[in-house]
């Protein structure tokens, strides 16, 4: 991107503030950002957005190389400091999805409480996967497993699933599974225009 894309501005916010944004609307109990060190441009958005006790910010002492790292440094958080029990899940997104739908991730985890689901619940629209995807806690331990070279998608590819569809909760000019991984894309956001 050429800059740093989470700070990218967005309708008067940073990138990161609409993603963010989301996961609070949605009602989570919890949001853990992992942070690089160093980055304190992100480092500041992310504080000043901590207004209710609810967003937890993580800086590991090294900078993790994949999202898979990130994750892991994510629930060594949640589990020092809160704990895990299985009724519990965690839910991931990249954090550089500006339209990520609070809607769903309600739905998602409505489906889990209501269902006391064991499965992994991935949303779909018009049959494509899409982000967040919830996992039960007991998954945690799993993500520690995986191979170097294995991403969150083996874990999802090897375990029970649960499609749940959510057309019914996006309007059509919007796709909250986009994320933004060029100027183009960017542009096309910024301008109102779908990704």
């Amino acid at each position: 991107m050429g800059r740093p894309k989470l700070l990218l501005p967005l309708m008067g916010r940073p990138l990161v503030a609409h993603t963010i944004g989301a996961w609070l609307q949605a009602g989570v109990d919890r949001v853990v950002v992992v942070v690089r060190p160093g980055d304190e441009p992100l480092r500041t958005v992310i504080a000043e957005m901590e207004t209710d006790g609810r967003v937890d910010l993580v800086i590991p002492e090294i900078a993790p190389p994949e999202m898979k790292d990130s994750l892991k440094t994510a629930l060594v958080h949640v589990e020092r400091k809160y704990g895990g029990t299985d009724n519990d899940a965690f839910l991931v997104a990249p954090a550089d999805m500006p339209h990520l739908s609070a809607q769903i991730i309600s739905r998602l985890i409505r489906r889990h409480t209501e269902r006391c689901s064991r499965e992994i619940l991935l949303p779909t629209l018009a049959g494509v996967r899409g982000h967040p995807v919830l996992f039960p806690w007991r998954y945690g331990a799993e993500v520690f497993q995986l191979a170097d070279h294995e991403g969150l998608n083996v874990l999802v590819e090897r375990s029970p699933v649960a499609v749940v569809p959510c057309d019914d909760l996006v309007m059509a000019d919007h796709n909250p599974f986009g994320d933004i991984d060029t100027p183009d894309e960017y542009d096309q956001v910024a301008n109102g225009r779908t990704n």
